[in-house]
């Protein structure tokens, strides 16, 4: 069911269980992704597919579903031919299907939508949210970001997931841009070691956030779950926040090959740390399933 609890209010009171990537699970159900939008292409093309990926998600034990949003922008869909109209359109359809999964899921915990925002990045589709500095100015990052932002934030998610930050300079950005719109928000670094993927300290990232009414929870994503391991530690100290943690499975992505190597090092275990560290709101990104998800939640309801 949706929550008249808010979001912000569920983390005051205890830990919230995140999904898992949204890619992987539209792949393991048969869907191609080769595609500059990614998942944002089933969007368009087949909708029913990501309902059935929430609702995957829900029925593992997720309270909170991130919507197929990420690598939605009006530049991205008009690469693809689609204007502006449509293209606010499919953006808010991500959150209507998020929702339409929590409906479907027939649950009587309380379940929330995050809407997903990723970097300026995501939609280059060349692996540079994993790099950051893409020679643009925080003026221009908040120029982009703020309208389809604005489009997220109108379809009443409970959340804006600002996700796979790589770059403090993007953050500042993406802080300017959620000021004003009504819609709370959470922060998350992709990061590398003790350092945001662009290369600032992780304190001084978290910093940015730390007076931000906006958000509620700051924290790291997309990373590898040992680096979270620290990050989820810091931002709690540096921000005094909940802390959001949704670590990949540890293998590695090799944006040339667009395909992952190596080993899952991921363990529903691990979550445990982060929870004495501080964090709330946890779950997985890429390469994280149902089947992770429900030991999360499993591992949250026995801590």
């Amino acid at each position: 069911m949706t929550s008249t609890l808010t979001l912000a209010e569920a983390l005051a009171a205890g830990t919230v269980v995140l999904d898992g990537g949204m890619s992987n699970q539209l792949e393991s159900a048969g869907h191609d992704l080769s595609d500059e939008l990614w998942s944002a292409r089933l969007l368009a093309e087949q909708p029913e597919a990501i309902t059935e990926a929430h609702l995957a998600y829900f029925r593992a034990g997720a309270d909170v579903a991130i919507t197929a949003s990420y690598q939605a922008t009006f530049e991205g869909f008009a690469k693809r031919g689609i204007d502006h109209d449509r293209a606010a359109e499919l953006m808010a359809l991500s959150v209507e299907l998020a929702r339409d999964a929590a409906r479907l899921a027939h649950v009587s915990r309380p379940l929330w939508v995050a809407a997903s925002a990723g970097p300026y990045g995501a939609m280059l589709a060349d692996g540079s949210e994993y790099r950051g500095r893409y020679g643009l100015t925080v003026d221009e990052l908040e120029r982009f970001h703020r309208p389809r932002l604005e489009v997220l934030a109108a379809a009443r998610p409970d959340v804006l997931a600002l996700e796979t930050v790589p770059d403090a300079d993007e953050a500042t950005a993406l802080l300017r841009a959620v000021r004003g719109l009504g819609v709370p928000a959470w922060l998350t670094y992709s990061v590398a070691g003790g350092r945001t993927r662009a290369g600032q300290p992780l304190e001084e990232a978290f910093a940015l956030a730390a007076d931000a009414d906006e958000v509620i929870a700051v924290g790291v994503n997309c990373c590898a779950p040992e680096d979270a391991d620290t990050a989820a530690a810091t931002a709690a100290r540096v921000t005094g926040k909940p802390v959001v943690v949704y670590p990949n499975s540890g293998e590695t992505w090799d944006a040339d090959a667009r395909s992952w190597t190596g080993r899952s090092t991921f363990t529903a275990d691990q979550v445990k740390g982060w929870q004495q560290s501080g964090a709330r709101l946890i779950g997985g990104c890429c390469r994280v399933g149902p089947e992770a998800i429900s030991g999360i939640a499993g591992t949250l309801g026995a801590a």
